[in-house]
C-alpha cells in the first residue's frame, strides 16, 4: 500500500509538471528546486538521495525520456545495481546543489 501511495504521489507530481522537463536544464532546475525544498524541511543528503532514488526508479520504469540526457540517465539506471543506483542518486543531488 505504501509503495502504491508513493508511486501515485510521484506520478501526480510528474504529470503536474508535464512538459516542463523537456530540456536537461529544465530538469536540473526542477530537481534543484526539489532538493532545496528538502533541505528547508531538514532532510540530509542521505534522505535526499533516498527520495531521488525513488523518483528515478519510477521515471526509469514508467516515463519515456524527453531528451538525450534523460535517456542516458535512464539507461544507466537500468543497468546499475541497487548500490550503483543509490550512488547515482547521490551524484544527482550533488550535481544540482553545485549549480
Amino acid at each position: 500500500m505504501d509503495n502504491q501511495l508513493n508511486e501515485q504521489k510521484i506520478e501526480n507530481q510528474i504529470n503536474k509538471n508535464g512538459d516542463a522537463l523537456t530540456s536537461f536544464d529544465d530538469f536540473r532546475e526542477y530537481l534543484s528546486g526539489k532538493v532545496n525544498l528538502g533541505r528547508k524541511l531538514g532532510m540530509d543528503e542521505e534522505q535526499l538521495a533516498n527520495s531521488a532514488q525513488k523518483v528515478a526508479a519510477y521515471l526509469a520504469e514508467k516515463e519515456p525520456p524527453k531528451n538525450s540526457e534523460e535517456r542516458l540517465l535512464q539507461e544507466l539506471w537500468k543497468v546499475g545495481t541497487e548500490e550503483e543506483q543509490h550512488k547515482l542518486a547521490h551524484m544527482l543531488v550533488r550535481l544540482v546543489q553545485q549549480s
